[in-house]
């Protein structure tokens, strides 16, 4: 339904929207119009990418405006059916077009467009009939049914490998277009699991100029584990380079039997140790277990490399790289090949924070909580003293 707003409207529509948002921005003061769908639909938006804020640059638009500013003066802007927006996410970044245009297709939007060459700002609408999927980079037109589809091939392509891949031709794998790689340093907690081509697919994809990130499989039963773990990992890794993120990958199913709580502990214990060592660190998990094995805190601090072999996933929170295939053909590797796509410029991230054997590291923020703080203020008296403070439960 439309709802009709005088221009000074203040109304809070839902959690995270007010009225004034939307109000046009001709400079003249008049009514405006907002569909209760388009608010619902921005909510379910900024739930789906974990977003730290969702700001509105145009909502409705008059006639005039709407002329004013290109439009042909009848669209979903005037009818109250339409937001241009930029999504922030959790590190305060804006989130690229690219993955709001996917998210918005699989919240049934009817109307998504990337409208600027940087990749940052969004069109949605609810139009009642018909779809709109554009690029307003390249017209006015629809450009694709899938935007999946559509921005997959612009994204960063990726592989990620490890001693079983055998030896690779690193040459070959850049001709052949892919943009980065993820290798595995090695598994569980003893200096000799380091994997055993890890040198030199360091060695070859640094040669060939192709940008790395590395990985740790997991074996640990407990946080204390995990930090043996993580001790392991930095010692493996140290002096070297890499473009992209250091992951911690958690997948056994002994693992997982101990439940959420125990999981996230290991997983904290492990990405904790490494961050404050200097690195930009993620982690690696199937969509299954990130939503039932995985605290919140975790996946709104760290940034995710989803694992979810399926042509579209519909896994609903934020990641910044999609392991989408295990059966992917890359000219240089014998056999089948993970397939990954990357959303996010972390390597100008990273160089630019000095992080991951860049520079001088700098704290990307305050690291996620071990567990969820419980206090309490008390006054206790004994004898004639009275004592006040804060308790923390164990």
């Amino acid at each position: 339904m439309i709802q009709k707003y005088e221009f000074n409207d203040t109304t809070q529509l839902s959690p995270h929207f007010n009225a004034k948002e939307f109000r046009c921005k001709c400079g003249k003061e008049h009514e405006f119009s907002v569909s209760d769908e388009l608010v619902q639909k921005l909510e379910q938006l900024y739930a789906a990418l974990n977003c730290s804020k969702i700001i509105v640059t145009s909502g409705f638009r008059c006639s005039a405006h709407d002329k004013a500013v290109k439009g042909s003066g009848t669209g979903q802007h005037t009818l109250g059916n339409a937001a241009d927006i930029c999504c922030y996410g959790q590190d305060g970044q804006p989130i690229s077009s690219k993955v709001v245009c996917c998210k918005a297709q699989d919240l049934g939007f009817s109307g998504i467009a990337n409208i600027t060459a940087a990749y940052q700002y969004t069109h949605v609408d609810v139009r009642p009939n018909g779809k709109w999927y554009g690029d307003e980079v390249h017209g006015n037109s629809t450009v694709t049914d899938d935007f999946y589809k559509y921005f997959g091939g612009e994204d960063m392509k990726g592989i990620d490998v490890s001693v079983h891949n055998g030896n690779i031709d690193w040459g070959k794998v850049k001709a052949d277009g892919i943009d980065f790689a993820i290798l595995r340093a090695g598994y569980g907690r003893l200096a000799s699991q380091k994997d055993e081509k890890f040198e030199q697919n360091y060695s070859g994809a640094k040669a060939s100029g192709i940008p790395i990130g590395a990985y740790w499989y997991s074996y640990a039963m407990t946080p204390e584990e995990a930090e043996l773990e993580a001790d392991v990992f930095l010692s493996v890794i140290k002096g070297k380079q890499f473009e992209m993120p250091v992951y911690f990958d958690l997948e056994e199913k002994k693992q997982f039997d101990h439940g959420k709580e125990q999981v996230s502990a290991i997983m904290r214990a492990f990405l904790k140790k490494v961050e404050s060592a200097g690195y930009f660190v993620g982690l690696y998990g199937s969509a299954s277990s990130l939503t039932t094995h995985t605290a919140d805190d975790i996946k709104s601090w760290y940034t995710i490399w989803l694992a979810h072999w399926v042509d579209k996933t519909n896994y609903s929170g934020a990641y910044g790289i999609w392991q989408h295939s295990e059966k992917g053909k890359v000219a240089g590797i014998n056999g089948n090949v993970d397939m990954d796509i990357c959303y996010k410029d972390f390597p100008t991230t990273i160089k630019s924070k000095g992080l991951n054997g860049w520079g001088k590291a700098e704290p990307t923020s305050t690291p996620a909580p071990d567990k969820p703080d419980t206090t309490v203020t008390a006054t206790i008296k004994i004898g004639t003293d009275t004592y006040k403070g804060t308790l923390m439960k164990e």
